[in-house]
Parts: structure tokens; C-alpha cells; sequence
């Protein structure tokens, strides 16, 4: 499978209900099996969850804001989640893994066939655009997402931790990839490269709309596809400056 086809099926696996179903018809809810409905309602939890979350944070939410967004008694997202970290964790995770793996067989694939050719721009390509693209064009569950990552990473406390588990491996890759194209680069300005690049894309997803109102609306925060036309060559030129 393509990398744009993968993006493609990472949509449709994890799209969410941008607005709350309406109650489904006896004869429908009839039909499913009792695993089938435990599995659209606890999707239906994490897609309210992930909205409320991205909005208020960890703190900012109770499950019973959830429970009442999702349209389900409180007793069954403890039932389902235990706790809201258990919820919380579930609801990052969920989409971590789609980002990660998408970006890991994109970084592998751009290894093997640029083998003896890797170069900044390729690798910042490879590893933003994947990520843009999934971001831009995945619906409001992934700009939710978007803006829930931009959080995390931006919590000292325990959100570091979560970034940790989830994306250390693609991370490294990446790093390791540019660390090939520039070997006579410091592995210390190599790391700085990457924590400029990390907090050009988690602004990028955190839509703040700072941008906007500074451009006076020449440029908008929500404009995935302008952030990928430049985003990567831009980095990549500042790497270049620094590990000379």
C-alpha cells in the first residue's frame, strides 16, 4: 500500500461524527451484534472526548462532560475507561499510532529508494508532508487531534512522557536519516534542528490563529497546505546553517 493510500485508510479508520448522531432506530441497534455497539459507542466516547479535550485539556474536562457530549450515561465511560487518564490515554494513543506509523513507513520507503542520496530536504519532506497531509485533509477529528498533541507536548509534568512513548522511534529515525545526509554535522546541532522543527509543526497544529490576525488575514493558521509548501525547505535551510 502507497503512502497517500495509507493516509487515505488512516481517514476512514479514525474518522469522527463532526456532530452527534441522531438516536439510532431500534431495528438498526436490533441488528448489531453486542460487540458492535460496545465498539461504535466507545468511539462515539472518544470522539467527544478528543473534541473536549483539544478544547479544555485534562484538566479542564470531567466524564460527565464527556459522557453528556457523547450522549451515554456517566457509568458507562467509567465502565469502558475506568478513569478520565485511562480516557485520555486512550484518546491520544488512538491517532499517535496512525501519525506514527504512517510517518515511519514513509521515512523507511524514502531510505530505500534515496539509498546513497539522502538529503535534508527529502527527509524533512518525508516526515512533515506525511504528517501535513493526514492533518489538512483528515477531517475535524485530526485538527482536534492537531491541537490535543500541541498540548501535550507543551505539559512538562507528564506530557513529555506520553510524547516519549508514542513518537521516540520516528523521531529517531528522522534523525538519524539527516545525521546520513550531513555526516559531518554534530549530533548536538542535529537534536537542536529537531526541537526548531518539532515547535514550527506543534504551532502549526495547535491553529491558534495568531497568524491570522498578525497577517491581517494574508495567512491563515488552518492552511495546511500552505505550512507544506514551505515548512520543509524551510527547516532544511536552517539545518544547512547550522551544522556547517
Amino acid at each position: 500500500m502507497t503512502i497517500h493510500a495509507s493516509i487515505a485508510a488512516a481517514h476512514a479508520a479514525t474518522s469522527p461524527k463532526t456532530r452527534r448522531a441522531p438516536a439510532r432506530k431500534p431495528a438498526k441497534e436490533a441488528s448489531l451484534s453486542k460487540a458492535e455497539r460496545r465498539a461504535e459507542t466507545t468511539e462515539q466516547i472518544l470522539d467527544e472526548a478528543e473534541y473536549l479535550f483539544s478544547k479544555h485539556g485534562l484538566y479542564g474536562v470531567t466524564l460527565k462532560d464527556v459522557a453528556k457530549r457523547a450522549d451515554v450515561h456517566h457509568t458507562l465511560v467509567n465502565y469502558y475507561f475506568k478513569d478520565k487518564d485511562t480516557l485520555f490515554n486512550a484518546v491520544f494513543e488512538r491517532r499517535a499510532e496512525v501519525t506514527r506509523e504512517l510517518r515511519m513507513k514513509a521515512l523507511e520507503e524514502y531510505e530505500t529508494v534515496n539509498a546513497g542520496n539522502l538529503t535534508v530536504e527529502g527527509a524533512l519532506h518525508t516526515f512533515l508532508d506525511t504528517d501535513l497531509d493526514l492533518y489538512g485533509s483528515g477531517g475535524e477529528g485530526w485538527r482536534n487531534y492537531g491541537a490535543l498533541a500541541s498540548q501535550v507536548a507543551n505539559t512538562p509534568e507528564w506530557g513529555a512522557k506520553l510524547m516519549d512513548k508514542n513518537f521516540d522511534p520516528v523521531v529517531l529515525k528522522l534523525v538519524d536519516i539527516i545525521n546520513r545526509a550531513l555526516p559531518q554535522a554534530s549530533k548536538v546541532d542535529i537534536f537542536w534542528g529537531y526541537h526548531f522543527v518539532s515547535g514550527a509543526l506543534l504551532l502549526t497544529l495547535a491553529r491558534t490563529g495568531r497568524i491570522d490576525k498578525l497577517s491581517d488575514g494574508l495567512c491563515r493558521s488552518d492552511d495546511f497546505p500552505a505550512v507544506k509548501a514551505r515548512m520543509a525547505d524551510f527547516m532544511a535551510a536552517g539545518f544547512k546553517a547550522v551544522c556547517k
